[in-house]
């Protein structure tokens, strides 16, 4: 089963604050188009880009932990 790291999870989450798109591209879960779309979002406002970033970590961890409960299941 796949563990999260939670070093892991504030390192991205740091790097979510500082440039979001960076942030977006590390996770492994990410679809492509969320990369393209925080970089637009980013570009828009670097706030629109950070919470985007935040959200498509959560539900990447979100994603895992539950894949990991179903492979234990």
């Amino acid at each position: 089963a796949h563990h999260v790291s939670p070093t892991r999870n504030v390192i991205l989450y740091f790097v979510a604050l500082v440039l979001p798109p960076v942030a977006v591209f590390f996770m492994m879960h990410a679809v492509l188009s969320d990369f393209w779309i925080n970089i637009c979002l980013t570009i828009l406002g670097w706030i629109p880009g950070v919470l985007h970033a935040w959200y498509v970590s959560l539900a990447s961890i979100h994603a895992v932990s539950s894949f990991a409960q179903i492979v234990v299941i």
